[in-house]
Formats: structure tokens, C-alpha cells, sequence
């Protein structure tokens, strides 16, 4: 028995021995990995566990809204965005601001501007072809509507497609029929972006894919997107709930696409919505971008870096509070400080009569923004000479501030009763500055012109009484005139020779 056992371990250790030691070391290395393995899992099962982003979302409504800070100003909500703004687009007006100009993400609401240069820069019927480079350097998996590289289709076809569809080979496509390449787009788009008066901005794809050097703010958004809701045919665009591509020869399928963005397609109900852009990647999470009119106001509100659904209830949270605690103040029927009756405060020199008299006025349709318990009263105003830019015709712009904040401004117009004159003069025309005009005081020249006509029709009649003063002979009832005559001559200090008695 003995024997038997010890026969089994010389058995077991040959075979020990005959192993390779490359088995041995991949068996070690295997259990080595094992062992790792499970330590990491439990180690980030406690402590590399997902982010709580609900809980993220909670600490951001905590955020100071630096709106606030405005003395007798509306208070503004807490919402859990990292960043929002509203916006009054006509005056430029920022009703709400929370961290406006922090750099941030935005996702695919960058296709607001890729739009907005491609409306700028090319015709709505162009026909635009889909590169492979086009439609395969984005993810397949990312937001599309499966056009296939040597497609192509209108250029409007293509903007809904990226508005409404949000499709990133679209937005491809689009950059590279506009600008010629992706890069080239992507200065176009910087350089947009600056001359909209955008400080926080630097983009590097028409996509809104996600790139560490692409970025944007909520205040430069909001820019971005007044020049897009300005634009009537964009507006309508992006207004859009449901599109239908239809077949074509160089687009073979027939589709329809819904807009995601809630205050659009209908699934949260807001009254005057003008249309919006939704957008998400994993590290910029949710931004949204809409733009909405009542009241004569018109707002645009961005929201970036929120949770779902939220981004749609804090754009109709903060629409509320625009429309619900702001006016709109037409600047003609309320300020009578700069234009009132005697308006020699705008006095030209070239004024023929020296006073200008009523040769100015409002813009009927400049307005500003106040909080309803406000009057224009309140605000303080500055008048600035720079009017480059502005429509021809203006002298001067009022810009407007309530308690520090900037609420619009107001152009002051030649007034469309005057008359322009031209007058030539021994100068040549190289030496006559352009576009010199003399404002003429046509009520003025009313008061003057019936001053002297007046002083010529006295004098007429003047001339005819004393010529009609002459001796009327025997006749009863003319010597009895003439002597009125004479008696009135006398109180008058005015004498004459007496004519010949009539034979």
C-alpha cells in the first residue's frame, strides 16, 4: 500500500514536471488578473459609481442668478441649469441671467448657426451633394436621417433636416457646400460668431459634436440665435413639429422626421413659440435653445447643461417670468424729454433760419423693455452721435438703462414732414460733401410767407382807399363819404392834395 502511494507521487510530480514554463506563467498571470479584476470591480462598484446627475441638478438651482442683483428688478427663478438667459431679442435686453458668459458645451444646438451661415451664404435651391467624408465622419449612431454618401438634395431640405431631425450628416454636408471643407466652415463659423458680438465662443464642427475646444455660452447663444429668429424662412424652419423627405432622383426614400424639442412638437403646450433647437452630448448633457413672442415682446431663452426633462420646463419657467413681469414702452408715445415742442436741442447749422423748429422725431417703431412696475421715468438716458449702421435719416440714438441695466434704445429721425433741398454752389461736386441736405422750417417759412403777404395785401388796399378818396361833386351822399374819408385820414396822420372840383 505503501508502495502504491509512493509510486503516485513520483506519477503527480513527473507530471508537475513536465509542464512548459510558459503554461505555468500564463496560469499565474491569469489568477493574478482574476484577483485584480474583482478588486477593481469592487472598487468602483463604491467609489467610480455613476455621477448622480439628479443630485447635480439640485446643487445648480442653488447657483447665484446674478439678475437679482438689480435693484427693484423682477426676482428671477431658480432653475437647475448650469447656465440660462432670457433674452428680448428686438432690444437686446437681458431679462434673466445666470451665468451667462461661463464657457460651456452646447451640443447640437450649434446647428442654429450652421443654418444661420448657410441662409446668409448660399440660395435655399441649391442643389447640396453628400460627400463620404460627409456622412461618415460622424458616428453611426449619433443623430442622422440616413442619407448616403453621393445623395444630395436641396439646400432647404437640408436645413430641415438639421433642425427638425437634428442630423449631424446634414450639418456636414451643408458646411462643406457653404464654405467649401469642414475646416474652412469652421472659421466662418468664429468669425460669425465675433461680428454677432459673441466674446465666449470658439467652434470647431458644424455639428455640435463633442470637442474639448468647442464651446459657446448661454449670453453668445442667445446672440447667435436673435440673428436666427430675425430671419423669417429659419424661423419657420425651425418651428417645424414633422417633415416629410419625399423621393427624388437623387434621394431615392420617402420618410418623415419629428422634432424632438417639446414646446414644438406639442408634447408641452406654451402659446407663441417661434421654434427652438434641442441638444445633447454626454458631457455638455442637456441644452435647449427657443425662441417665443407675446406682447409684443420677443424672447429667447437658453438653457445649457440640464437634466431631461428639465431643459423644457426651465425654458417655459423662464418664459413666464418675461412675459409675465415685463412690458414693452414705445419710446414716441412716452418720452417728451429729447423732442418736445421746441426741439433746437438737435439745431443744425446748415438750418437756413438758424432753429430747427419741428424737423426731428421719434422712430414711431423703437420701443424699450421695463419691468411692469416701471415707467420710462424711471430709467436715465445718454444720447450718442455713432449712428454707423443705423438707417439713413438718423441724427442721433438714446440708448436707455434702468437701475444699471441696458433696456433698449430709440433713434432720432429727420422728420418726414420736411423737405430735403438741393443748391448748387461754385463748388465742384468732388468738393461737396455727400449726402448734404439743409432742413428747411416749413412752418417757418408758412409764418413768414403769410406775414408778407398780409403786408402786401394791407398796403393794396391801403392804396386803393386813398385813391379812392376824391371829391364827389354835388352829389349829397358822396360828400358825405368823402368827409368820413377826410376825418379817417386825420386819426391816420396822413394827408393829401384835394383834388379839382369835377366840372
Amino acid at each position: 500500500m505503501f508502495s502504491d502511494f509512493h509510486n503516485y507521487r513520483k506519477k503527480f510530480k513527473y507530471k508537475q514536471s513536465t509542464r512548459k514554463p510558459l503554461a505555468r506563467i500564463s496560469a499565474a498571470c491569469a489568477a493574478a488578473f482574476a484577483t485584480v479584476f474583482v478588486t477593481i470591480s469592487a472598487f468602483s462598484t463604491t467609489s467610480l459609481a455613476a455621477p448622480d446627475y439628479k443630485a447635480e441638478m439640485e446643487k445648480r438651482k442653488t447657483l447665484e442668478i446674478q439678475s437679482n442683483n438689480t435693484d427693484d428688478w423682477p426676482e428671477g427663478p431658480a432653475i437647475g441649469a448650469q447656465a440660462a438667459i432670457l433674452l428680448e431679442v428686438n432690444t437686446g435686453t437681458i431679462l434673466y441671467a445666470k451665468n451667462i458668459d461661463e464657457e460651456l458645451y452646447p451640443a447640437s444646438t450649434t446647428k442654429i448657426l450652421t443654418c444661420l451661415l448657410a441662409a446668409e451664404n448660399a440660395d435655399m435651391n441649391d442643389t447640396v451633394t453628400f460627400s463620404y467624408n460627409a456622412v461618415h465622419s460622424v458616428p453611426r449612431d449619433g443623430s442622422n436621417i440616413g442619407i448616403d454618401a453621393g445623395q444630395s438634395m436641396s439646400l432647404e431640405q437640408c436645413l430641415y433636416g438639421i433642425m427638425v431631425g437634428s442630423a449631424n450628416e446634414c450639418a456636414n454636408a451643408v458646411a462643406e457646400h457653404v464654405a467649401g471643407s469642414l475646416e474652412d466652415f469652421a472659421d466662418l463659423m468664429n468669425k460669425r460668431a465675433k461680428e454677432l458680438g459673441c466674446t465666449h465662443s470658439h467652434f470647431v464642427n458644424s455639428n455640435g459634436l463633442f470637442n474639448e475646444d468647442h464651446y459657446t455660452s448661454a449670453h453668445d447663444l442667445a446672440l447667435i440665435a436673435s440673428a436666427f429668429f430675425s430671419n423669417e424662412l429659419l424661423s419657420s424652419i425651425g418651428n417645424t413639429a414633422r417633415y416629410h423627405f419625399t423621393p427624388t432622383d437623387t434621394q431615392p426614400d420617402d420618410f418623415y422626421i419629428t422634432n424632438k424639442h417639446k414646446l414644438i412638437n406639442g408634447e408641452i403646450s406654451y402659446d407663441g413659440i417661434l421654434g427652438g433647437k434641442t441638444g445633447y452630448t454626454a458631457e455638455a448633457r442637456e441644452t435647449l435653445v427657443t425662441c417665443a413672442q407675446r406682447n409684443g415682446m420677443k424672447l429667447v431663452c437658453v438653457v445649457l447643461k440640464e437634466e431631461s426633462p428639465y431643459q423644457f420646463t426651465d425654458t417655459s419657467t423662464l418664459f413666464d417670468y418675461g412675459f409675465n413681469n415685463f412690458q414693452i414702452v414705445n419710446v414716441s408715445d412716452n418720452d417728451t424729454y429729447y423732442i418736445p415742442e421746441d426741439t433746437s436741442f438737435f439745431s443744425s447749422e446748415n438750418d437756413i433760419f438758424g432753429y430747427s423748429g419741428n424737423v426731428i422725431e421719434w422712430n414711431d417703431d423703437d420701443s424699450i423693455i421695463l419691468p411692469i412696475t416701471a415707467s420710462i421715468n424711471d430709467c436715465t438716458s445718454s444720447v450718442s452721435n455713432d449712428v454707423s449702421g443705423q438707417p439713413q435719416g438718423t441724427i442721433a440714438v438714446v440708448n436707455y438703462s434702468y437701475n444699471g441695466v441696458n433696456v433698449g434704445s430709440a433713434r432720432v429721425m429727420t422728420s418726414s414732414s420736411q423737405t430735403s433741398f438741393s443748391f448748387s454752389n461754385t463748388k465742384s461736386d468732388s468738393e461737396v460733401a455727400p449726402n448734404q441736405s439743409i432742413y428747411v422750417n416749413v412752418k417757418l417759412i408758412i409764418i413768414i410767407v403769410s406775414a408778407v403777404a398780409g403786408s402786401i395785401i394791407f398796403i393794396m388796399n391801403l392804396s386803393a382807399f386813398i385813391s379812392s378818396l376824391h371829391y364827389a361833386g354835388n352829389d349829397p351822399e358822396e360828400r358825405r363819404r368823402y368827409k368820413r374819408r377826410q376825418k379817417l385820414l386825420k386819426q391816420h396822420k396822413l394827408t393829401y392834395k384835394k383834388p379839382k372840383k369835377r366840372k
